[in-house]
């Protein structure tokens, strides 16, 4: 989703500068929700007020509803059949090059320098090694950004 919405949003409409995208999707994975939820509500907010939030928020939920509504009403008819289990297998390599992309795109648009590389590192020890929370890296990580980047 995230290479289609930053096509859609910074390269053919101009909505959004690709650093505020970077910064869109970035605040979208603290909050709740996903990102095209998130980006649609601060676009729509950002162009047309808080109907334009509504209505964009509304237009990026609503297919995907109904979509997964079919998708269940089938999914749970035909479930045990090998043909739907093989293609659900053959499917998740997929979801985990597209996380991947999803990834490299994020790390290509941001400034990456030595404190950059720095809070990289941090974050995966804390997940890592000492099984911290993804919430509390997050947490100590803009924490730790307001006193880094105003300091230095």
């Amino acid at each position: 989703m995230i290479p289609l919405m930053e096509k859609e949003v910074v390269r053919l409409h101009s909505w959004l500068s690709l650093s505020q995208m970077a910064d869109v999707i970035a605040v979208s994975q603290m909050t709740p929700g996903p990102i095209a939820i998130n980006l649609a509500t601060f676009v729509g907010f950002k162009t047309a007020g808080l109907w334009g939030a509504v209505w964009a928020t509304l237009g990026v939920v609503t297919p995907s509803f109904l979509i997964v509504l079919l998708i269940a009403k089938f999914y749970a008819k035909f479930q045990k059949l090998q043909v739907v289990q093989r293609v659900f297998r053959g499917v998740r390599p997929m979801v985990v090059a597209l996380i991947g992309g999803a990834g490299f795109f994020i790390a290509q648009s941001s400034v990456f320098d030595f404190k950059t590389a720095l809070f990289v590192l941090f974050s995966v020890i804390l997940i890592k090694v000492f099984k911290f929370s993804v919430l509390t890296v997050i947490f100590l990580s803009g924490m730790l950004g307001v006193v880094l980047f105003a300091v230095f």
